[in-house]
């Protein structure tokens, strides 16, 4: 990696709502000669972009932006992007603008902000605050860590206002603006210290809050574009996990790892990266539910539970697992447990439907495993009494689904009766993802179980008359997965 420069500018270099370019510690040029930066001012061509067509969701945007001004009347309304974090010394974590500014703008760069101003009368004029063209007379484009040489071509304000459909100003005009602003306020929080900063004297916990509620909820149903891009998200997740089927003998040689990677690889080429942290729990690791470490081995006559998704260039991510026999083919015991959890799933799934209560899924897949774990004889009836005091839970452990969108647990903000005590609309996409998990330290089970952990999820799109599996495409049913990675991988020695 290229050692920055960032020497100090000249004093007279700088105005008065400028700051030197900071002074690299160990950087090897102590300063720029004056010939240097008289040189770096001139001899560019001039690279305005010209007649740029609006990003392909900009109508859904402004939909997005009239519903929001609608709730909130004569209030101004602040939404920041968020900025970029630090990972290491002078090195930042990749950036992913915050959801509720990416779903009312499409913009994603780092300390932009979007800005809501009430107009007077009904409605509100928006405003995307953004960096701007680095400055090519202080030098900031090529001593800066920050400048365009060193981290790509920003677009102009002009451009931005092309792309996004809305007019842009430079957000490092914005603090002092939003200081002297009068009347009332909200705030996205905890994604701009600097922005909350310039407003702690005008904003309140409980009224943000409200903001926030309600742009989480905003996201319960998708329009069009965003179930689009949710389908191309799991069509690439698809491939991803073929792409994991086709190597499992690498991943043998080596590890986990090898897995995390394949995927990896077909999120980065087709998407802007993995929706979260992918799982690929081998052996007795598909028993932690959140397994990322992925440093274990990958053994034949294991289980692999993989639970990975591709997030698309505009946030919108897959989330879709699937538990696959290493050698290809489940045994007895693996089976069994595999096809109960399959059932499950299929219950859920059926459940699913418009109008229906938003547990209803849960409700269904739970009480198919809990009978299960009845008839195997692994927790005393009657089926009733073990749902009522949740004896099941000791090896489902979790909720059987989540609303899914720009984040992975999408509305996690949306108020508990409009989600999780509310009814499912046509438009909304959620999981089902029942599992069965028999830890290895588990002595209530034989000891054939131990150590076997399986969960299978689908991403659910509720339609008019009903639901669309947008993950049909990968196998679910065992007899089928083999098929599959047999289809896959051809004969094994």
């Amino acid at each position: 990696m290229a050692d920055e420069l960032e020497p100090a500018t000249p004093e007279t270099e700088t105005t008065e709502a400028e700051e030197p370019i900071k002074q690299r510690k160990n950087g090897l040029y102590p300063d720029v000669s004056d010939e240097l930066a008289e040189n770096m001012k001139s001899g560019w061509a001039d690279t305005e972009l010209h007649g740029l067509e609006p990003i392909a969701q900009a109508a859904e945007t402004a939909t997005r932006r009239a519903a929001l001004s609608a709730r909130f009347p004569g209030e101004r309304l602040v939404i920041p992007s968020g900025n970029l974090k630090t990972r290491s010394n002078d090195t930042e974590y990749p950036f992913r603008a915050s959801v509720e500014y990416a779903y009312l703008t499409g913009n994603q760069t780092e300390d932009g902000v979007l800005v809501l101003e009430p107009t007077g009368g009904e409605g509100h004029e928006a405003t995307i605050y953004l960096l701007p063209r680095s400055d090519r007379e202080n030098g900031e484009f090529w001593l800066s860590g920050h400048g365009e040489l060193w981290v790509g071509r920003r677009h102009s304000l002009t451009e931005s206002a092309q792309l996004y459909g809305i007019p842009a100003a430079d957000v490092r005009e914005l603090a002092d603006f939003l200081r002297e602003a009068t009347g009332p306020v909200r705030v996205v929080r905890g994604y701009d210290a600097g922005i909350e900063a310039a407003l702690t004297d005008k904003v309140t916990a409980e009224r943000d809050e409200e903001l926030r509620v309600f742009l989480s909820e905003a996201r319960l149903v998708k329009d069009g574009f965003e179930i689009g891009e949710l389908q191309k998200a799991v069509d690439s997740t698809v491939r991803g996990f073929e792409d994991v089927v086709r190597v499992l003998d690498k991943a043998e040689a080596t590890s986990e790892r090898y897995i995390e990677g394949t995927f990896f690889l077909r999120a980065r080429v087709e998407g802007n990266d993995v929706g979260y942290g992918s799982i690929c729990a081998a052996g007795p690791h598909a028993c932690t539910l959140h397994w990322v470490r992925n440093d274990g081995p990958v053994r034949a006559g294991d289980l692999l539970l993989l639970d990975a998704g591709v997030e698309t260039h505009t946030y919108y991510t897959a989330d879709v697992t699937r538990t696959l026999p290493v050698s290809g083919t489940y045994s007895e015991i693996q089976r069994k447990i595999y096809d109960a959890v399959y059932d499950a799933q299929e219950a859920g799934i059926d459940a699913v439907r418009p109008g229906g209560k938003y547990r209803d899924f849960h409700d269904a897949a739970q009480r198919v495993l809990a009978e299960r774990l009845v008839e195997w004889g692994l927790v005393e009836g009657p089926v009733e009494r073990v749902l009522e005091l949740g004896l099941q839970r000791r090896w489902t452990l979790h909720g059987t689904g989540h609303m899914l969108g720009m984040d992975v647990h999408d509305c996690a903000a949306a108020r508990v009766e409009s989600y999780v005590a509310g009814t499912l609309e046509p438009g909304m996409v959620l999981t089902v993802e029942p599992g069965l998990y028999f830890q290895s330290d588990d002595l209530t089970v034989p000891e054939e179980y131990r150590g076997i952990g399986i969960r299978i999820e689908d991403d659910i799109l509720v339609t008019e008359d009903g639901n669309r599996n947008l993950s049909a495409g990968l196998p679910r049913r065992s007899d089928e997965v083999e098929l599959w990675m047999a289809s896959l991988r051809g004969p094994r020695a």
